[in-house]
């Protein structure tokens, strides 16, 4: 059966050619959307109203940024979980998680509604069933929620919080889980999404107001949107580049989404074919995103 899909074309925001763009999100407390470029230790801050690009250089892969309820930063780098100042570029460690970063770093993750931090460690080059999920809570132990993952990346909360959506890359799935708000735990209940091998492979994701999935396809030449209810693509984002790493809403209205790429691992005469690669695009979908949840601590 013929399946329609709607068909978006993208346009660059920032020309950055960016090493492993990742971790687009809105930051409505600084009307700012952030990014990080994981190789370069590099985060970004685009503003939004004057179309201004600041970068805040770290010394550390830094792999995710979500806004704190403070308006500044909770950071994922290879050595732990930190505190950053945008305005002063001071880091504040908050835990090292208890682990051994010599060939590890955190990944891709995102705050639940609770202010909890969600976040995936992998190692450095994706070794499977070597990283794991862990949850960090305000005055509560580090505790591993998903064990044995390959490549930890995207983390989203249906809109009434009744399930979360994890997808480890290699797997191609987007797997959705029962999600108890209060508590934190979660249950598996269904492989949500298959993403066929000529997509490539899942990275970060987002979901939008309809209750629809996008996901960013590493590989794949585009972002994808997916109903979950029958787990078909359901739209596609074109891009002129292989590898979108990412995508979050932002804007006033959340109405824009923003998508990451990457010039990782790309050969000499890849990049001259494509040499976009690693910028910052943008589109408006005609929907509007879920707001990002900030940190409870």
């Amino acid at each position: 059966m013929h399946v329609s899909r709607e068909i978006y074309n993208a346009t660059v925001l920032e020309p950055l050619a960016a090493t492993l763009g990742e971790s687009p999100v809105w930051h409505s407390q600084r009307q700012a959307c952030f990014w990080v470029d994981i190789e370069s230790c590099r985060i970004y801050e685009y503003d939004w109203k004057n179309k201004t690009l600041k970068k805040h250089d770290l010394r550390q892969r830094v792999s995710l940024v979500v806004p704190s309820a403070d308006g500044q930063l909770i950071i994922a780098l290879q050595g732990g979980i930190a505190r950053f100042n945008p305005d002063t570029s001071e880091l504040t460690w908050i835990t090292d998680m208890g682990l051994n970063w010599t060939d590890h770093r955190c990944n891709d993750g995102a705050c639940d509604s609770k202010g909890r931090l969600w976040i995936g460690t992998m190692e450095l080059d994706g070794r499977e069933n070597d990283g794991d999920v862990y949850c960090l809570e305000k005055n509560e132990p580090l505790k591993k929620k998903i064990e044995r993952v390959s490549i930890s990346n995207g983390i989203a909360w249906s809109a009434d919080n009744r399930f979360l959506y994890y997808t480890d890359s290699l797997t191609r799935q987007v797997v959705s889980y029962h999600f108890d708000e209060a508590s934190g735990n979660i249950a598996f209940d269904r492989i949500a999404v298959q993403v066929p091998q000529e997509l490539g492979l899942p990275d970060g994701i987002a979901l939008d107001e309809e209750g629809a999935l996008w996901i960013a396809l590493w590989g794949g030449y585009g972002v994808s949107r997916w109903n979950l209810s029958s787990g078909k693509m359901i739209g596609f984002v074109e891009l002129p580049v292989p590898q979108a790493s990412s995508c979050a809403f932002a804007g006033d209205k959340l109405d824009q989404l923003v998508i990451t790429t990457a010039r990782k691992g790309m050969s000499a005469a890849d990049l001259a074919l494509y040499p976009g690669s690693g910028h910052i695009f943008i589109v408006r979908p005609g929907v509007r995103g879920l707001p990002a949840f900030t940190c409870g601590f």
